[in-house]
């Protein structure tokens, strides 16, 4: 059982670390460079974010799915714990791993870029956003609550629809399938906190830019936007989760 648990552990910490290496890669792509510099070439925008992420939820999945089920966020663990029977002994051994996994990769992306960094923002103080998400309209905080909420909520409630084996699963395309969800869910719900949905992919990221030194990192710059996305993602997955199994699942036909 133990030595089950290291190998799922593992494998959620290396599926969340591939998440974030694309998606906190293809932000830092878009924000340090093309920012005007004549001569300077724009490497690409929102739609390259939102796809990008998509991929990187993707590739996530086919490293760890096999293994560990590659939740590789806390909103689809607990949902998983509250609905699927997944076990709530695992579900922070769970949620510390991607949270580490997330912290890595935000590592790994600074280190990658760090002469970009300095070019772009010497003094640390406003690229923070590269890898945490912050709120369009900061004095309005419940809209960034109600959009995490409700991006969740369409996550959980679609993955829960693709891995039903009772409701036409795409089988190897799953993790395809949810990557185009994350994509979705970008587009449309991507402008008001910046579409976390996923705790461990926001705070994991947000504590790096607090140990690396970035001025405006939302946790410790007097801002406290960090527990929107994930308050907001716990609470939209279980919604999300129930929606499906009230609605949907207890209409399927049975196995």
């Amino acid at each position: 059982m133990k030595q089950n648990l290291a190998a799922e552990l593992i494998a959620e910490f290396l599926g969340t670390l591939v998440l974030i290496l694309f998606g906190n890669g293809v932000v830092a792509m878009v924000m340090l460079f093309g920012t005007g510099v004549p001569g300077e070439v724009v490497k690409g925008g929102f739609t390259n974010i939102t796809l990008a992420w998509g991929l990187g939820v993707t590739m996530g999945i086919y490293i760890a799915g096999k293994i560990s089920g590659a939740h590789l966020n806390p909103a689809v663990t607990v949902a998983l714990a509250a609905y699927r029977g997944f076990p709530w002994s695992k579900v922070i051994p769970y949620c510390i791993v991607q949270v580490a996994g997330a912290f890595v990769a935000a590592a790994l992306v600074f280190w990658n870029y760090h002469p970009a960094f300095l070019a772009a923002d010497p003094g640390l103080d406003h690229t923070a956003g590269v890898f945490t998400t912050f709120p369009a309209f900061p004095a309005v905080m419940s809209a960034g609550l109600l959009d995490q909420t409700i991006g969740t909520a369409l996550l959980i409630l679609m993955i829960f629809a693709v891995i039903d084996e009772r409701n036409h699963p795409p089988a190897q395309l799953g993790p395809l399938v949810i990557g185009l969800i994350v994509v979705a869910i970008g587009m449309s719900f991507g402008g008001m906190h910046g579409y976390a949905i996923n705790p461990a992919r926001d705070f994991g990221p947000r504590l790096f830019t607090v140990v690396a030194g970035f001025k405006n990192n939302g946790l410790t710059d007097g801002g406290r936007v960090f527990w929107v996305p994930i308050v907001g993602p716990i609470v939209g997955g279980l919604i999300g989760g129930l929606v499906y199994d009230v609605a949907i699942r207890r209409f399927l036909p049975k196995a």
